[in-house]
């Protein structure tokens, strides 16, 4: 007797998951009658939450569905924005992601990251524990069942990255409001209370400056200042395109040092 077996077909947006042979078109899977439909489609390289919906002969299913012989799988993508009850947004990266965290943070987006590798365990505990979308590009880190939410990054540039976070999520942006170095919240600060962080040449050219709250980092209008402001212009008119919610800016913003 032939095993049973489900015909599967991949959006295009998923469809750099699966091998080159199914990314097109719906393609048989053999099925054993007990692994659940979330299993099926993980076993082909799709983590589940990169997943929509799945629709079996055309009707919506969860994950923990038993897929039977002769039926026909659609798997959709998220919708986008993608809603994430139950907690603020916020992000945990992983160790691969400094930069897209720097600029997350840049926004005012509360972004955890860690600068060293804990572990696919660790970070997944962090996620649950925090309540924090894990943000990677290992597939494997996004399939464990610790994990509280996550979503996989497609990119491995910067620009695209953000960018396609700040479409996947829409999140709340405050630009200047947040240190890239640790996440802490930044406040107005004097000279002179940050005089101790600064050389003679900025002490002498410089008289806006922030701190952070948390670590105590310094930042001003510095050298790097006009490459950074970029980067908030163009996520806020992205957002505003978007029609995106809530968007400040900073009346005093900061660079960092």
């Amino acid at each position: 007797m032939n095993a049973p077996e489900i015909h599967v077909e991949v959006a295009p947006e998923l469809a750099l998951f699966v091998p080159h042979a199914r990314r097109v078109g719906a393609h048989p899977l053999a099925v054993d009658g007990v692994s659940t439909l979330g299993h099926v489609i993980e076993s082909l390289g799709v983590p589940l939450t990169e997943v929509g919906t799945l629709l079996v002969d055309g009707r919506e299913v969860p994950v923990a569905h038993i897929p039977a012989h002769g039926e026909r799988v659609s798997v959709r993508p998220v919708t986008r924005p993608q809603p994430v009850p139950g907690a603020p947004l916020r992000f945990l990266l992983d160790v691969h992601l400094g930069t897209l965290a720097r600029r997350l943070r840049l926004l005012g987006v509360d972004t955890a990251y860690e600068s060293t590798d804990i572990g696919d365990p660790a970070l997944a505990t962090r996620s649950a524990t925090e309540r924090r979308v894990l943000l990677s590009r290992d597939r494997g880190l996004l399939r464990r069942r610790e994990l509280w939410a996550g979503a996989y990054v497609y990119s491995t540039a910067p620009d695209d990255q953000l960018h396609d976070i700040l479409d996947r999520f829409r999140p709340d942006l405050h630009p200047w409001t947040r240190c890239t170095a640790c996440n802490g919240l930044l406040k107005q600060a004097t000279k002179e209370e940050v005089a101790a962080q600064l050389k003679g040449g900025t002490e002498r050219s410089y008289d806006v400056f922030a701190q952070c709250t948390a670590c105590g980092r310094a930042y001003w209008k510095g050298a790097h200042h006009d490459q950074l402001e970029r980067i908030v212009e163009h996520a806020l008119a992205d957002a505003n395109l978007r029609g995106a919610g809530n968007c400040a800016t900073s009346p005093h913003p900061p660079a960092a040092d």
